[in-house]
This record gives C-alpha cells, structure tokens and sequence, in this order.
C-alpha cells in the first residue's frame, strides 16, 4: 500500500538525531502532505516502539510539547500497522523497514521525489548506484530526482574530482545558485559550516571588513552520536585516541572539517586561509563559535580605527534585521548554551562577547629594499584582531531548520 498520489511527499532515509528532528520539523511546518520514513530495519516489537521513538526525545522532550508548548497535546494515531502507515499531526507518514541499501528504498513506488538522507554513513558521491555497500546514488536509481546529504561529501579516491551533478549548499548562503535538473545530489553541509557561513557573510559583505589577513576558529561542541560513552578500544589503524574516550568526563580537542567546507559555499574565503578545530563538551546540544579574525582596518579623520567592537556589532545588527534576517539572530543579553536549545536561527551573534583590539604592522626599510622599493624609515599600517562568539543549536534550531528551509526550496523549484 502506497501513500496517497497527488500529494507532496518527502522522502527521509534514518532516523537518528538529525532524521527524526527532520520529521518534526516537517510535521510543524506542514509544506509536505506526506513524509515516507527509510528505518531500513525492524524497531523493537513493532510498530508502537517505532511510533514512542520518534515521539520522545531526551533533549527535547515530547514532541507535541516541543512543537506546540504546554498546551500541545500528542496526535498520533497507526493507521495500518502491516503498512507502517501514521497519521501526525494531520498528516500522513509512512515507516519503511525492509531495505538499508539506498538503490532498494521504495521510492519510486512511494512517489518521493525528493529525499534527505540523514544517516551519516553515504557520502561519497562518487560510489556508483549500485555499490553493495550503498551510495548516495541509490537514492536517484531508486525514484528520487533529488537527494539531499545532511553531511559534508567526503571522497575516499582523492584522485578523483566531485561529480558535475553535485553541490554543496546552505540556506541564506548560496541556496539560489541551485538549478533544477543539474544539481541531483546535493550536500547540505554540516551543523557548525552553517552557523560559520552565516557568521561571515556578512564581513565580506561589508566593504571595512571584507580585506581579512587571518582568520581561524574554534567551535566548542556538543557532544554526538559518534562519541564513546564509555572508554573504549581503538579501530584498527586509528591515529586520535581521543575519540574513544569518554565523553560523559572530558573536554576532547577534535577536529572540523568546516573551514574547507566553507570554501565551497562562500569561495571568498579561499584567498584568506581559514584553520578550525573542535573542542568537545559533554552538553547534549548547542554549541558556539569562537571565531578569530584580523582585518586590515582603515582610519578615520581622526586617526582612529574604523573597525572596533561597535562596529562589528552594527554589521550584525544589520544583517539580522535585512539580508539575513530569520537566519542570524543578534543578542546583547548573557546567554549560556541551554537558553538557546530550540531556538530557531542559523546563528546567534553573543554582540556582549564580541572584543577587537587594533594594532599597527611595521616593515623594515630592509624588507622593502627586497621587493626593489627605497625606503628610509619604517612604514607601519593599522590591523585590528577582532573576537566574535555565534551560538548554534547544533541539532534543531540551527541545522535541521536550515536543512528544512533548503529542503522545501529545492521541492518547489523541482516540482
């Protein structure tokens, strides 16, 4: 038994943290009359134990209070249990449990055109169709003309170039550069890439803080599904030990892959030479950028510095309220990570935290000499280091709302 013709369906492969958040971002928002779930696998004894997991949530909480506050009240009935059908929320869901590999997912006979796959496990847009393990292409071989990774493309052969059919957007950074028909597999970054864009858009929008010298940051994160609980025993060949540890008791200094990432959506940043890392926290979400930058900074008449704490602000200030308003949020209050659980935004700029600090760089008569340039005394020009914080909800707020908002233009421009 298939879902109802005629109606915009969405497809959804898994659903761990960010595919069943995907769910209830759709069920709230209400665009897709029907959203066909991919498990994959049998959950607990049935169908109720699928339908209690999809409902709860340790972070969240209860999805009716989380979606429609105290007052919400749960509306889930099973349909058709040997079908998987639902209803939620007044609208239809169907849970598919037979096939893992994406090329047997029924999509074609669901009538998905459009699926995001949040499993985390296909993203190498190079492996063929019909690998044995899965590949994102399956999904294309399966029905759907669009399928959209919520993860950075890795490609294992580095030897071998990105597909022509292939692109990496985020919503409010580059999302109007997709075209129907070219782009079928799309990459929609990652969580802190998001939050990052948002947070530097805006600077190279802005003439003053365009002309970057460095740049590198750090995001203080919270934990995910890919940490040890518990101590546990390296893989074979693994070079960080540190992910095995326990993320219930320790800081771990990690890695991102969010500054390459960068560079795709927004290829400005290419000239500057971006470095990130990742520190990981024991919170369950939420987490924040400490993003670093210097910036050649003209003078006013009086001699002072044009960029410095206010001014950075206004461009914030600015963004939030034209170009990127409803995806980047500007706050003076004193916020720590569990007021912004939930909160629906790209990004919240902390303007209470935001610090700059201006210096002036001299060069030697000397150094110019080498550069064939006649100097008798030293020339020095004015930088200015600027210290900018940008909270994120990792899991909801920030990634699944602008996965949901990339999701539903991609649907409209392939339909």
């Amino acid at each position: 038994m298939s879902v109802e013709s005629g109606k915009k369906v969405l497809g959804i492969n898994g659903a761990g943290r960010i595919g069943k958040l995907t769910l209830w971002h759709h069920l709230h928002r209400g665009y897709f009359d029907t959203i066909v779930i991919n498990l994959g696998r049998a959950v607990g004894s049935g169908l109720d134990d699928v339908v209690q997991s999809i409902v709860t949530d340790s972070t969240y909480g209860p999805i009716q209070k989380f979606l429609y506050g105290l007052s919400g009240t749960l509306d889930v009935s099973i349909v058709d249990a040997d079908h998987g059908l639902l209803t939620m929320f007044g609208k239809q869901v169907k849970i598919l449990q037979e096939a893992r590999n994406p090329r047997d997912i029924a999509w074609r006979r669901e009538g998905v055109q459009l699926v995001v796959d949040t499993t985390g496990v296909f993203t190498d847009p190079t492996v063929p169709a019909d690998d044995a393990k899965g590949s994102i292409r399956g999904h294309l071989e399966a029905g759907a003309k669009v399928v959209i990774n919520s993860a950075p493309f890795k490609i294992k052969d580095k030897s071998r170039p990105e597909p022509d059919d292939t692109t990496m957007m985020i919503y409010g950074i580059n999302h109007t550069e997709y075209r129907p028909g070219r782009h079928r597999v799309i990459s929609a970054a990652s969580c802190t890439t998001t939050g990052l864009a948002h947070m530097i858009k805006p600077l190279l929008e802005t003439e003053e803080t365009s002309r970057i010298l460095t740049a590198s940051m750090s995001t203080i994160h919270a934990a995910t599904n890919t940490q040890s609980v518990l101590d546990t025993v390296a893989k074979t060949k693994a070079t960080d030990l540190r992910k095995n540890r326990s993320i219930l008791n320790n800081i771990i200094l990690s890695t991102t892959g969010a500054a390459k990432a960068l560079e795709k959506v927004l290829p400005e940043i290419k000239r500057v030479g971006f470095m990130a890392d990742s520190v990981r926290i024991p919170t369950s979400t939420v987490s924040v950028v400490n993003l670093n930058m210097t910036f050649h900074t003209p003078v006013d008449a009086m001699g002072e510095p044009v960029i410095n704490r206010a001014f950075i602000n206004g461009i914030y200030e600015r963004a939030a309220h034209g170009s990127q308003k409803g995806q980047l949020l500007f706050s003076v209050k004193q916020n720590v990570s569990a007021d912004l659980i939930g909160v629906r935004a790209a990004v919240v700029i902390e303007g209470n935290d935001t610090h700059t600090r201006t210096g002036f760089v001299e060069i030697p008569p000397e150094i110019m000499a080498s550069q064939g340039i006649t100097m008798t005394k030293p020339i020095s020009f004015p930088v200015t280091h600027a210290k900018i914080f940008g909270w994120y909800d990792n899991e909801y707020g920030s990634y699944t709302c602008a996965l949901g908002d990339l999701t539903e233009y991609i649907d409209r421009m392939i339909a």
